[in-house]
């Protein structure tokens, strides 16, 4: 028994697959003019990085994206129509534009899916929840997930995981108090599930411990073609214990989504527990003043938490709280 729990909340939408009482898979999707993966746009070449290969558009919304490849024929300043194989993606010093090709003849211009559609193009159910009833996501442990997400670990003393974002590849280091036979497969479990539930894509290397022959290796190996769905691809476990998985790259994950800006995830978070804050009515949001600000130049938000209280919203700046200590009174 499997079904999509979906929340349209304010600033962004968000959903949790549960899956015989399991949070599976989590989604966020953020408001915002980027480019969508799967949608077509018109836009315009305006430089060539590598001849026939590879160069930039500008979009019409003034999004750059880049083109791979390019048609022969396209010389600089020409209109083209591009679909949009991967989002725009935060990295650390050097962001990555928005991936896109020129779209097959006879398509016309539409936005990518919402977050919404994809949930529901999956054919599995797909249950509303709004903020007035009880907080299913949360029930499915869904603050501990961002938190992870946000530190980089997950697991217990037996069995852990450290993730570490490289503009190469994510690395998923295990660690733990098992001997390296259990801690082997038992690692490579965890690190399947979370690879799901943060949807971790692109190329993700998996550091086990160092077994003891080809057998403990292989039983390893298992675990990820096991809890792991497809598609995707992966190498053996080798000698040193490290094995390396792709899977198709179209958005950011959640740690690099959550990540992108720690105070506009903390306002989000704060936004969330305040639109299910009591009974209704007014509300008072305290913060730190980043947070607060955040806030204040989003006045849209705060007008759409008011409607949906049904009561004035008060924003209180408490530089003595952390960025993601914010409260509702």
């Amino acid at each position: 028994m499997a079904e999509w729990l979906y929340e349209e909340g304010i600033g962004e939408a968000r959903a949790a697959l549960i899956e015989h009482g399991r949070l599976v898979e989590a989604l966020v999707e953020r408001d915002g003019d980027a480019a969508r993966a799967g949608a077509v746009m018109q836009g315009r070449l305006i430089a060539t990085l590598i001849p026939r290969k590879r160069g930039i558009v500008r979009l019409l919304s003034g999004e750059e994206a880049l083109l791979e490849p390019i048609p022969p024929k396209l010389a600089e300043g020409a209109t083209v129509l591009v679909e949009i194989l991967r989002e725009a993606i935060a990295e650390e010093g050097r962001p990555k534009r928005a991936k896109a090709r020129v779209a097959a003849p006879g398509i016309k211009p539409h936005p990518g899916p919402s977050l919404l559609q994809r949930i529901r193009a999956t054919g599995v159910p797909v249950i509303p929840c709004p903020a007035h009833e009880e907080d299913r996501l949360e029930a499915h442990g869904w603050s501990e997930l961002m938190e992870e997400a946000m530190r980089g670990e997950v697991g217990t003393e037996a069995a852990a995981l450290r993730l570490y974002l490289t503009p190469a590849m994510l690395l998923i280091d295990v660690d733990g108090s098992l001997p390296p036979a259990q801690l082997g497969p038992k690692g490579a479990k965890l690190a399947a599930q979370t690879i799901r539930r943060m949807g971790l894509t692109g190329s993700v290397g998996i550091d086990l411990p160092t077994m003891n022959n080809r057998d403990e290796r292989m039983i390893a190996a298992a675990q990820i073609d096991k809890y792991l769905p497809l598609p995707f691809e992966r190498t053996a476990v080798n000698g040193f214990g490290f094995l390396q998985i792709i899977r198709r790259r179209e958005r950011a994950n959640l740690i690099e989504l959550l990540r992108e800006s720690p105070v506009a995830t903390a306002a989000l978070a704060l936004l969330r527990r305040a639109e299910r804050h009591g009974q209704g009515g007014p509300a008072t949001m305290t913060a730190a003043p980043a947070v607060i600000d955040h806030l204040r130049q989003r006045a849209h938000w705060i007008d759409t938490l008011s409607r949906r209280r049904g009561g004035a919203v008060t924003l209180r700046a408490d530089a003595a709280l952390a960025i993601s200590a914010g409260h509702v009174a």
